[in-house]
């Protein structure tokens, strides 16, 4: 797995969206240690033979914070990322003190959109279903690109995905921001019953905002995302954060 370490500071990992590839965000970044990573079949990592599931991005993350020396960190995860960011506070929780998600759901790819979006979803292809503007910068950086077979585990991951379950949900030990615009994304009452299920968080939905937000204007989310994220981290020691 491709992943990139920037500045110095307490960890936050991020996690990028469906097609898309590891950036930093600079209002996120400052007095950070930032971990980048290109998720499975992604940017710079290539794609192996298994499925394309959240449960094993999470566990790829897992393993590289170990990897890395990292008892503890941040997370903020959009889309894709999002659900991978979830996985891991549920499958690793030591691992995640506080956890931002953008646009991603809890639910089954049935139970999650808005039934005007299902019905379109429900009639997309792969080919369809890749989204012409980002093929460009996938196939500049892959290793080993393949832009519908991709588009195709990405869309099988959708469909197969069950959900967490409500008692996982409950059981997350890390702080969590759950935001979503309110058009064109995650049902905002989908998005209030996973911030009553996770113990610990806090809900925003962003007006007059898409799903895309993060690509056309992501400074609109950043800037509640970075005030959650930094929250807490004056009053905690540095030690246990510290890649070693």
């Amino acid at each position: 797995m491709y992943y990139e370490v920037h500045g110095a500071g307490r960890p936050l990992v991020l996690l990028h969206g469906a097609f898309l590839s590891g950036a930093v965000y600079p209002s996120l970044a400052a007095g950070r240690q930032t971990i980048v990573v290109d998720l499975q079949g992604h940017g710079r990592t290539a794609d192996i033979d298994r499925p394309l599931t959240f449960e094993q991005l999470a566990d790829d993350v897992a393993a590289l914070l170990k990897q890395l020396g990292i008892e503890q960190t941040d997370v903020f995860g959009y889309s894709l990322g999002g659900k991978a960011g979830l996985a891991l506070a549920i499958r690793h929780p030591a691992l995640v003190r506080r956890l931002a998600i953008y646009g991603a759901s809890f639910k089954s790819f049935e139970e999650s959109l808005p039934a005007e979006m299902l019905e379109a979803f429900n009639k997309v292809t792969p080919e369809t279903f890749a989204p012409e503007a980002l093929k460009k910068s996938y196939e500049e950086l892959s290793p080993a690109p393949n832009w519908i077979g991709l588009a195709a585990k990405i869309l099988e991951s959708m469909k197969r995905f069950q959900g967490f379950s409500p008692e996982q949900l409950k059981a997350v030990k890390a702080e969590v921001f759950i935001g979503g615009g309110d058009r064109n994304d995650v049902n905002p009452e989908h998005l209030v019953e996973m911030h009553k299920l996770i113990p610990n968080s806090q809900l925003a939905v962003f007006p007059n905002t898409d799903h895309v937000v993060m690509m056309t204007d992501p400074e609109k989310v950043l800037v509640q995302v970075r005030e959650f994220l930094n929250g807490g981290l004056e009053t905690e020691p540095d030690s246990k954060h510290a890649a070693t």
